[in-house]
């Protein structure tokens, strides 16, 4: 009885095992053949280096008031000195705000890459969605991600697919 129980495991596991289908596509290529993406990118890069300079510039007010500080501390009254260091120390801050703000875990930069870039993602898996449903795939795997796939036969790669369903070559 437990040799057939047994039996019977094995053969649900193959048939179960033997059913399944599964599918690579390279989503670094096929983003790189959205002219969209290309743009958004191209979005992000120029306002990512507009607000880099800004708070550039407010680093390099801060260190030129350092230097001056530092040239001029002989100078100063006590009152001075603590005075002037505070108005450093303010420069600092602020630029070191506008950095968290454009650039943090929650900030501009992060919001804009999402308003620009989540709907371009959303087309493309509903693309893969619609193609794994249409042709049974199980598991559809991204050859460009760190998933660690040594070898994948261009049999079962369904990039290309995906763009032409998206409407590019």
């Amino acid at each position: 009885m437990r040799k057939l129980m047994l039996i019977c495991l094995f053969a649900i596991t193959a048939l179960t095992a033997s059913a399944q289908k599964f599918a690579l596509l390279d989503m670094e290529y096929i983003l790189k053949n959205i002219p969209a993406y290309e743009r958004a990118n191209e979005q992000l890069n120029q306002v990512s280096k507009k607000w880099q300079a800004e708070v550039e510039a407010l680093n390099t007010e801060a260190s030129t008031m350092y230097k001056n500080y530092q040239n001029e501390m002989v100078f100063l009254s006590a009152e001075q000195k603590k005075e002037r260091q505070e108005t450093i120390m303010k420069k600092e801050k602020e630029a070191s705000d506008l950095k968290r703000k454009y650039f943090g875990p929650e900030g501009e930069l992060f919001k804009k890459r999402e308003s620009l870039m989540s709907p371009i993602q959303e087309e493309v898996y509903t693309a893969v969605k619609e193609i794994s449903e249409l042709r049974g795939y199980s598991l559809v795997l991204d050859r460009a991600s760190d998933a660690g796939i040594i070898f994948g036969s261009p049999k079962i790669d369904i990039s290309n697919e995906v763009l032409q369903k998206l409407g590019y070559n």
